[in-house]
């Protein structure tokens, strides 16, 4: 089912890496319900609801699509719920607003039923693709020393050096260290043996602490957020959400294609400008959201940390479905998981690693064409200022036809980017 050897790979392979990818991104069953909980959902919820939507769609992914790429609830998309959508001027209740998600979701799903998310990949240009991939790349190295607290945040510069005396920053540098050391010699999972051996440090030095135990039952205390999908719909036309619908559709059909491009370069399975079975991979986030919402969470999108996966090996959907096995166990393993994730010493490391993997893209822009390097170097840059890669791909996408145009040579431009670079014009422009 899965052509391990049409992969190169083997199981024990798959599965390593699998787990690799669940521990690096298991954060968001608890961060997820933290940000939706300010929205006033109850946390509870949102927990469960998280895990039901990224199995819904790591399973998808696996089983029809056989990539090594998961699913979850993205961030940055539940931000824009909790504080723009519920918590902005309209203050639309989380319910309604589950509502807008729900349909962002079905026409996300009709979308991905049609060529047209599938045209997109094969839209955009190679060098493009290496600037999601190398942005990507430095996002989640950003990210991961953002949250050890090695980079902190400066009133003068916005961001400088932290303190490194800190535990955290110990941990960090420590299992990057160590995880470096197996990556040298070649040995095999060396990314999760490096979460591994952070983890006990973590504990013995008491950094890690299991105060409320390590298992406890999920539960639904709101039951089903959607339970007539023409309510949810008449709450949307009635609430006037269209453009907040738009802006769903919007950001997280370029998120998801633009991770999957990064992912998929990264495993070396794209063919040509082509991901083979790009529908049927596509169908997942959009499924993962239309469930989601039914449950009580964000939409959904293709996780980047997928690429600690592939980093170790991954290349198949058994890849996935060791995640997707692994999130219906977290489901009863909330107090467990809780723990490990509040510490992100512990998968920052896998991280920054995988972050350095994916630079290795930046060769392969052709760099003394300036309207090719330029909009490859706005998508790199603006990643991580932003914190955000649907407007690293907004700002790629805007600035490629543009130069294009102003070059002489709009007729290499495939006419979808001038469609997507005015929707994103629009998009980042009003609504905002």
């Amino acid at each position: 089912m899965f052509r391990l050897k049409e992969n190169q790979t083997d199981v024990k392979t798959e599965m390593m890496a699998g787990v690799t990818t669940f521990f690096t991104m298991v954060y968001i069953v608890v961060v997820n319900p933290v940000i939706l909980s300010d929205a006033g959902v109850p946390f509870d919820q949102v927990f469960t609801a998280t895990i039901i939507a990224s199995v819904v769609g790591t399973l998808w992914m696996a089983l029809f699509a056989n990539y090594p790429i998961a699913i979850a609830p993205g961030m940055g998309l539940n931000a824009y719920f909790a504080y723009s959508v519920v918590g902005g001027p309209q203050h639309v209740p989380y319910e309604i607003a589950f509502a807008a998600v729900f349909t962002a979701g079905i026409i996300f799903v009709i979308l991905s039923l049609t060529p047209l998310r599938e045209k997109i990949i094969e839209a955009i240009p190679d060098n493009l693709k290496h600037g999601i991939t190398a942005g990507i790349g430095l996002f989640i190295a950003f990210i991961s020393l953002r949250l050890t607290k090695i980079i902190v945040a400066d009133p003068a510069n916005l961001v400088r050096l932290g303190n490194l005396h800190t535990p955290s920053a110990i941990l960090t540098i420590v299992g990057l260290a160590v995880t470096l050391i197996f990556m040298l010699f070649r040995i095999n999972g060396a990314l999760f043996l490096g979460m591994i051996i952070t983890g006990l440090l973590a504990f013995f030095s008491g950094n890690l602490s299991f105060k409320k135990g390590f298992v406890g039952l999920p539960s639904l205390p709101e039951g089903l957020m959607i339970a007539n999908p023409l309510t949810a719909l008449g709450d949307v036309i009635h609430h006037s959400l269209y453009a907040v619908v738009f802006s769903f559709i919007l950001v997280t059909i370029f998120d998801t294609t633009g991770t999957m491009i990064g992912v998929a370069n990264q495993a070396g399975l794209m063919k040509g400008d082509k991901l083979p079975r790009a529908r049927r991979a596509l169908l997942s986030d959009s499924l993962g959201t239309a469930v989601g919402a039914i449950f009580g969470t964000s939409p959904t999108t293709a996780f980047i940390e997928s690429t600690s996966g592939v980093a170790a090996g991954g290349r198949t959907g058994l890849t996935s479905l060791t995640v997707a096995i692994l999130f219906i166990l977290s489901a009863f393993f909330g107090p467990l998981v809780s723990a490990v994730s509040g510490l992100s010493a512990i998968t920052a490391p896998a991280l920054i690693i995988v972050g350095s993997l994916m630079m290795n893209s930046i060769a392969k822009i052709h760099w003394n064409e300036l309207e090719e390097a330029f909009p490859a170097f706005l998508t790199i840059l603006s990643m991580p200022l932003t914190s955000s890669i649907s407007t690293g791909i907004a700002l790629g996408f805007i600035s490629y036809p543009v130069l294009k145009l102003v070059k002489g040579k709009w007729r290499e431009v495939h006419p979808l980017l001038y469609v997507f670079a005015i929707l994103f014009f629009i998009q980042l422009g009003f609504l905002q």
